[in-house]
């Protein structure tokens, strides 16, 4: 299958990019850079450095079965002060690649999707058909385009999958977080047991949870990876799939870092801070339906995670200067 990864230089797309050369699909990447890295992507895959309002001249006569859409602002704080740069981004930029999707008749399209499109749930583990109220730009902008997805698969023959993601960690064939402005808990918290940063930031020990940290349902990236490839032929002509990945199981912040100073064997220091806005309480999966549509079901634990990421943070590449 030929198929098109957009924001293949970033985290989770070089992790699935490298899945699906495993599996002999024709992968082409289209990322402008802006925040994954060049040499993210595996070497002898054509790279397109172009951004996302390119992909009509991309996709213009060169046969490709599918786009994986994983471009995106994704950091909730910053979508809470900066609203106007998420809607531009994730949304104008994704309407550019649905249009051109449509005219050029690409067939199936997996997009990446986001649980914050949940917001502050009630009822837990949280499904597909549980309220959508974001409580960040963020999320409002991945459920928008959701919801145009929505309507494009209603008005013609797409065949599309929304995976709406939980929180993603640990590291797969090589690839590794990278962010330059790193926000998420797992690698903030190897940082500091290793010295690279002086202690870890917990945002808030106040919440309404029994050890006053937020809780959140993690998902190994490898995992995550193996469920976009299943997405590829899950949808049938016309349909929008949406589905969660998930563990189906809660973490707080605390139980992580106990993790984490398992794992490592070190100790890790840490100061309580103020909330960050946008952050909800808890965060935990149904993926009842990803089981049921796409034969997927995670394989890899928390420790798991941990320590993938911990090997993948004191490797070379985890060191280089981003390019």
């Amino acid at each position: 299958m030929k198929t098109l990864v957009v924001g293949g230089a970033g985290y989770i797309g070089s992790v699935v990019t490298r899945l699906l050369l495993q599996d002999d699909h024709e992968v082409v990447v289209l990322d402008n850079c802006s925040t994954g890295h060049a040499d993210s992507i595996p070497e002898g895959v054509h790279h397109i450095q172009a951004d996302i309002t390119t992909a009509s001249e991309v996709l213009a006569g060169a046969g490709f079965d599918a786009v994986l859409h994983f471009a995106a602002k994704s950091l909730v704080g910053e979508s809470v002060l900066k609203p106007s740069i998420y809607w531009h981004t994730n949304v104008i930029g994704s309407r550019a690649l649905l249009d051109a999707i449509t005219e050029h008749h690409v067939p199936r399209l997996v997009f990446s999707s986001t649980a914050a499109v949940y917001g502050e749930p009630e009822i837990f583990p949280i499904t597909e058909d549980s309220p959508t109220r974001p409580t960040s730009t963020y999320g409002a902008t991945k459920l928008a385009v959701d919801m145009m997805i929505t309507n494009e698969c209603a008005a013609t023959e797409l065949a599309s999958v929304s995976l709406r993601y939980f929180n993603v960690a640990g590291a797969a064939f090589g690839a590794g977080e990278r962010h330059t402005t790193e926000t998420h808990l797992i690698p903030i918290a190897l940082d500091a047991v290793a010295g690279r940063r002086d202690k870890l930031n917990i945002y808030g020990d106040d919440w309404p949870t029994p050890d006053g940290t937020p809780i959140r349902d993690y998902v190994h990236v490898e995992d995550l990876a193996r469920a976009h490839v299943l997405a590829l032929t899950a949808a049938h002509t016309g349909e929008h799939l949406i589905c969660n990945l998930g563990n189906g199981n809660g973490f707080s912040v605390r139980q992580v870092i106990a993790e984490v100073e398992r794992v490592t064997g070190l100790e890790m220091p840490t100061v309580a801070g103020p909330r960050r806005p946008g952050d909800p309480t808890r965060l935990v999966a149904s993926a009842a339906r990803a089981k049921e549509r796409l034969g997927w079901e995670p394989r890899l634990d928390l420790g798991r995670m941990v320590a993938d990421a911990w090997e993948f943070s004191n490797s070379p590449i985890a060191q280089r200067k981003p390019r």
